[in-house]
């Protein structure tokens, strides 16, 4: 059998050169990725973002554990910081992810950043897509730890966990993150040391002073204990009914929808960029045009306007 076959008949060793086969996008990714497609579109995507040190990995191990019990097969997806000497994941966060079955039912992958801004490796939403593919029912998917720019996590989850500790620094912090309007559950996680009671209460007198559209799903405030697993079924109700108010009143489909524009988007986006990059192959002439500006008889926006009207014709 091929290597697709033996991923469509549930191969996990199949599945980890497929995903790798994606991440690295080797030649034919896409085409191979269109195929898979017909398979997709029935997994759960749960993000979980924070700063470092937020006790991420901890509550996808414990999420994974309460999908796991309920009978699900879970994906997840690490993206940690790039290593500057052999490009791959630097932290692997494989060692806070352990003792999950050997069965197919759980599988981990850490993914490097590979200089992606907003959170999560460039590949994360294709790889996301070969998992749903591969038939697992949720797929969890934990940010790089990068503090105020992780917001790229929303056009690939359909449910995100912001996870926040009380050495997060205060309410305000969090909210200039950004990380406000990417919320759909707070977790204050390591709720038991100082400074938990007062940071739970400075965020719901802020999100009870922000303006809110009728009929929007109102954000959670949960505390948690991940190392010792505690509360994690009150994170994990949470994110079921999320899911199920998403559903009823079809904002669920809405997203979906938003996120499928913007995916084709990037992708013309990334097309039409490489195809221009690879344009200017002739260094000898990109060379000529800044020397033009050096000498005060250009400036780069006219440069760049030449040359993009150039690469159109």
């Amino acid at each position: 059998m091929t290597v697709l076959e033996r991923f469509l008949k549930g191969d996990v060793r199949a599945l980890s050169r497929i995903v790798s086969y994606v991440e690295n996008r080797e030649n034919g990714y896409q085409d191979l990725l269109g195929r898979l497609y017909e398979y997709a579109g029935h997994s759960l995507r749960i993000g979980l973002t924070g700063p470092p040190g937020a006790g991420k990995s901890t509550l996808v191990n414990g999420l994974t554990r309460m999908f796991l019990a309920d009978g699900k097969k879970v994906g997840m997806i690490a993206v940690d910081p790039t290593s500057p000497f052999t490009g791959g994941a630097l932290l692997g966060d494989r060692v806070r992810v352990q003792d999950l079955p050997m069965d197919g039912s759980a599988y981990f992958r850490s993914m490097a950043t590979r200089g992606a801004s907003g959170g999560l490796a460039s590949a994360t939403n294709n790889v996301a897509v070969v998992y749903d593919a591969f038939g697992f029912d949720v797929t969890l998917i934990e940010t790089v730890g990068v503090g105020q720019v992780e917001l790229d996590v929303i056009d690939s989850c359909d449910t995100v966990v912001v996870v926040i500790v009380p050495e997060s620094g205060d309410a305000v912090q969090t909210f200039k993150a950004g990380l406000m309007e990417i919320a759909d559950i707070f977790c204050i996680n390591k709720a038991d040391r100082p400074g938990a009671d007062r940071l739970a209460a400075d965020l719901k007198q802020m999100l009870d002073t922000r303006r809110t559209i009728e009929g929007a799903w109102p954000i959670p405030i949960l505390s948690t204990q991940a190392t010792n697993r505690g509360n994690i079924d009150k994170l994990y109700q949470q994110v079921a009914e999320h899911v199920a108010f998403c559903r009823k009143s079809g904002r669920f489909e809405k997203h979906r929808h938003t996120q499928l524009r913007k995916k084709i988007l990037a992708i013309l986006k990334n097309r039409f960029q490489q195809e221009f990059i690879d344009s200017l192959a002739d260094e000898s002439e990109l060379d000529a045009a800044v020397q033009t500006i050096v000498d005060g008889e250009s400036n780069p926006y006219a440069v760049g306007d030449l040359l993009y009207r150039r690469f159109s014709r």
